[in-house]
C-alpha cells in the first residue's frame, strides 16, 4: 500500500497495544490533529473511553456490539459479529471520509481478523477507502505476513511476566 499517511501496527501477546494506540492518538490530538478512534471486541467500559470524552479532538466510534471473549462466543455470536463488524467498517470509513482526520485508529482489528470475525481482505479494503493522508493505527494479536508487509510501523509487545499468569483478573485503569 502506497499511502501518504502511514500504517501502524501494535501487535503481540504483551500488554500495551491499546495503550500505545491511545497514547499516539493523544499525541496527534495534542498537536492539533483530529482523531477517529474505533474499537472492536471490547466492552464500552475501557478507561480510555472516559478520558477521550475530555479531548475534543478525539472522536470515539466503538463497534455497536460486544459479544464477549472469543472463547465464550457461540457460533451464532460469531456469525452476528461478522455481519456487524463488516457494517461497522463501512460506517467508520464513511465517517472518516466526512471529517478531517489526521489519524484513524481501529483497536483490536488484527485480533478480529485472527478470530475470523473480520476478513483480512475487508480490513485491507477498508484501509484503501480511508483518506490517503490519514495515519492508520491497528492493534491486535497475530497479524499475517501480508498485514505486516502492508504496514510502515510494526511494534511488538512481548509479555515477559504478567499477573494474569498467577490468576489475577484484569484491573480497571491498568489493563482496561
Amino acid at each position: 500500500m502506497d499511502r501518504n499517511g502511514k500504517i501502524h501496527i501494535y501487535m503481540g501477546e504483551g500488554k500495551g497495544k491499546t495503550t500505545a494506540a491511545a497514547g499516539l492518538a493523544v499525541r496527534c490530538a495534542g498537536t492539533g490533529g483530529q482523531v477517529l478512534f474505533g474499537q472492536l471486541m471490547k466492552s464500552m467500559d475501557s478507561g480510555e473511553l472516559v478520558a477521550f470524552e475530555e479531548i475534543d479532538a478525539i472522536q470515539m466510534m466503538p463497534a455497536p456490539g460486544f459479544f464477549g471473549f472469543t472463547w465464550e462466543m457461540t457460533q451464532a455470536d460469531k456469525e452476528a459479529a461478522v455481519v456487524l463488524y463488516r457494517q461497522y467498517l463501512e460506517s467508520l470509513a464513511f465517517r472518516a471520509n466526512q471529517g478531517n482526520y489526521r489519524m484513524i485508529v481501529l483497536d483490536e482489528a488484527i485480533s478480529a481478523v485472527t478470530a475470523e470475525l473480520l476478513s483480512e481482505e475487508d480490513l485491507l479494503d477498508w484501509i484503501d477507502q480511508l483518506p490517503d493522508e490519514a495515519e492508520v493505527v491497528l492493534t491486535g494479536r497475530y497479524p499475517s505476513e501480508k498485514m505486516i508487509e502492508a504496514a510502515d510501523y510494526v511494534t511488538e509487545m512481548r509479555k515477559v511476566k504478567h499477573p494474569f499468569d498467577k490468576g489475577l483478573n484484569a484491573r480497571r485503569g491498568i489493563e482496561f
